[in-house]
């Protein structure tokens, strides 16, 4: 989901059209799409000069990869 709304956010960025909030592209990847929305990003080369995003996502991502360990872990594992 998130690789798409670059991919199409991008495309409205470049025929000046309606854009996808930034907001809407955070929570994206808030609610999962994180990978999706880094790949897009450099596949798109969209938001890649946005500090927010090229720190964000990838933080996003982390936080995603830890929930994920300690669900699959459990809480018994201690960082």
């Amino acid at each position: 989901m998130g690789f798409a709304f670059m991919g199409i956010d991008k495309w409205k960025a470049k025929k000046r059209a309606w854009r996808i909030p930034e907001s809407t592209l955070f929570l994206v990847a808030l609610l999962g799409g994180a990978l999706g929305s880094l790949i897009g990003m450099y596949t798109f080369r969209h938001k890649t000069r946005h500090a927010s995003f090229v720190w964000g996502m990838p933080i996003i991502l982390v936080l995603h990869i830890l929930v994920l360990v300690f669900i699959i872990m459990g809480p018994v594992m201690v960082l």
